[in-house]
Parts: structure tokens; C-alpha cells; sequence
């Protein structure tokens, strides 16, 4: 742990803290354009020093949250506060407070790395000699120095991605909201972002994310909501909801329609629950001997995995995450 991290505030001491203060909170939260209702009454709390997720799948609403909290985008019902000012409020004190990542790498070409974060600076009055400081100890933190004196076109898709996140920083917020954050990444260069994003979270600072990666979600969010068509499904910790909601075990299979008949007969008794998505049966364990001694028709597909957030949103909205 730097004495730099300590004194850019990405550190705090949790000995010294009190208990969890209410970052943004969301009430009864709506947002329509013309005739098209994108959000439809939300409810949420994001406490100090957490990651806390909005999942659900393209078009569920997630950026337009993002838009209102980051006070780009008006609301149209409810209430809803970033560090204890209204967004209705004074806009220019939530945004001297919080770092933004958008799903876009609005990166300016023409600029080297540093640059971009010196640059930045200048929209919240930072002095340059503070910039600089600043912008060093940030290229540490997400291991850019290396490419300090780059163009941003000449580093790649993860290396840019990680120099938005940097830049988010640059203001020394006391909350980060990153939309979408590894969409267009490679496994790989997700897994560095997961990881820089982690050492943030354990460093004290308090994260806000939209994610339509379930996996991204389970690695990285303490707390998350499941958001469909603009409404709040489910809320709680992602292994938690996946215990109540689903189960254990998970079993897909594809079977012929006659084949279906049989089945029913035989989880009749057992705590299974069925679901059907397309042509794909699942079968949700939800006590961790549920498939016990249980004999299946073999059909031409069967997968026997672990439970997952992916399951939790199938059971919900009787689709994938992935489905349109």
C-alpha cells in the first residue's frame, strides 16, 4: 500500500470509519421520453465504501439511470440524491464529488496518456504541478506509465479502457460510476479491469456499475439489483439471490416433446423447479441434494452446472440475459 494512494484519499482507514453512509438513493425513480416510460419507479440505496450493480440486459434501463445520476439527463418522477444533494438541486456539487466512466472510450486522440488525465484536470481547477502529481500516481495505479508518452490510438482496447477509469479518479471522487465498464473487451483485458476495479473497492472507494455480464457482476458487486423494462426485479448480495431465487444445481436439457410429458412425473416430488426458454429445459435445484438417485430421459443435450445470476434472471423474466 503507497504512501500515494494514501495521500490521493484511495485509501481509508475502515478502523476509523463509522458505519456505512448512504451514498445515492433512489426513490419511486422515473424517466420518460415522449410517450416511452424507461424507468418505471425504482428504489435503491448505494452505502459508502460498497460496489453496487445494476444488472439486466441491453435496453433495461441501466444508462438512463446512469444519465440521471450523473445529472446529464433530467428525472421525470420520484427523487433521487448523490451524496446528500438532489440532482433537481445543486448539480455542480455531485459532480465535483463523483467520477464518471462512460460506455464509451471518449478518449482525445490528438493527446499523449498523460496529457488526457492533465488535461481533464483542468475541468475541476486543478493546478497543473497538482495534476501531474496526480495523473503520476493514477498511471500507477492502473500500471500505465509505460505508456505515459503514447498516443491513445497507440494503446490497446483494455489499456484505454483502464486510462477512462483513471481519469475518473483524477478529481479524487468519493464515488465512481462506470457504465458498462468492460463491454467490447477481450477475457483477458476484462479480467485486468476486474482486478484494478477490486483494488479500488478495497481501497474505500464506493463503486456504482451497470453490467449485462452476470460474471461481472458476481466478481465485483457486494450488492447489486436485477433490472428489467425499467422495473427492479430483485435486490440483495449476488450468491445470496441466487440461493433464494434459484438454488444449488442447475440442469439444461433439451428433450423431445414426448419426452417432456415423462419428466414432469418424475421432479414431482423433489424441490426442483422447471423453467423453459426456447427450445432449452432447466431444471433448478434448490437444495443441495435435489438431483439425488433422480433418473432423466437423456434427450440430446443435458449440462449439470452450478447456479448462477444468469439462472436468477431466467427465473424472473423467463429469458436469458442475453436474449433481445
Amino acid at each position: 500500500m503507497s504512501n500515494n494512494a494514501i495521500k490521493t484519499g484511495l485509501v481509508l482507514d475502515k478502523a476509523a470509519q463509522p458505519r456505512p453512509n448512504v451514498v445515492v438513493e433512489a426513490k419511486n425513480l422515473r424517466k420518460n421520453y415522449k410517450n416511452f416510460e424507461a424507468v418505471k419507479g425504482i428504489s435503491f440505496q448505494v452505502y459508502q465504501k460498497e460496489c453496487f450493480g445494476l444488472l439486466g440486459p441491453n435496453g433495461a434501463g441501466k444508462s438512463t439511470t446512469i444519465r440521471m445520476l450523473n445529472c446529464v439527463s433530467p428525472i421525470s418522477g420520484g427523487s433521487l440524491s448523490v451524496l446528500g444533494h438532489s440532482v433537481t438541486g445543486d448539480i455542480r456539487q455531485i459532480k465535483t464529488q463523483i467520477g464518471v466512466v462512460p460506455q464509451d472510450d471518449n478518449l482525445d486522440v490528438d493527446l499523449t496518456v498523460l496529457q488526457n488525465l492533465q488535461v481533464y484536470a483542468r475541468y475541476f481547477n486543478i493546478d497543473k504541478k497538482e495534476a501531474t502529481r496526480r495523473a503520476d500516481e493514477v498511471l500507477e495505479l492502473f500500471q500505465l506509465n509505460e505508456k505515459r508518452n503514447n498516443k491513445t490510438d497507440e494503446i490497446s482496447g483494455g489499456m484505454k479502457r483502464r486510462l477512462v477509469i483513471a481519469r475518473a479518479l483524477i478529481n479524487q471522487p468519493k464515488l465512481i460510476i462506470l457504465d458498462e465498464p468492460t463491454t467490447g473487451l477481450d477475457p483477458a483485458a476484462r479480467q485486468v479491469v476486474w482486478q484494478q476495479l477490486r483494488l479500488l473497492r478495497e481501497r474505500g472507494v464506493t463503486i456504482l456499475l451497470t453490467t449485462h455480464y452476470m460474471e461481472e457482476a458476481t466478481q465485483l458487486c457486494d450488492r447489486l439489483v436485477i433490472i428489467n423494462e425499467g422495473r427492479i426485479m430483485a435486490e440483495g448480495q449476488p450468491r445470496e439471490l441466487v440461493q433464494r431465487l434459484v438454488g444449488y444445481e442447475v440442469i439444461e436439457m433439451r428433450l423431445a416433446e414426448e419426452e417432456k410429458q415423462s419428466l414432469l412425473p418424475l421432479i414431482a416430488n423433489r424441490p426442483i423447479l422447471l423453467e423453459e426458454a426456447g427450445d432449452t429445459l432447466y431444471l433448478f435445484g434448490q437444495h443441495n441434494q435435489a438431483f439425488h438417485n433422480l433418473a432423466l430421459p437423456e434427450g440430446n443435450y443435458r449440462l449439470r452446472r452450478e447456479a448462477s445470476l444468469e439462472d436468477v434472471f431466467l427465473r424472473l423474466t423467463g429469458r436469458g440475459l442475453g436474449a433481445e
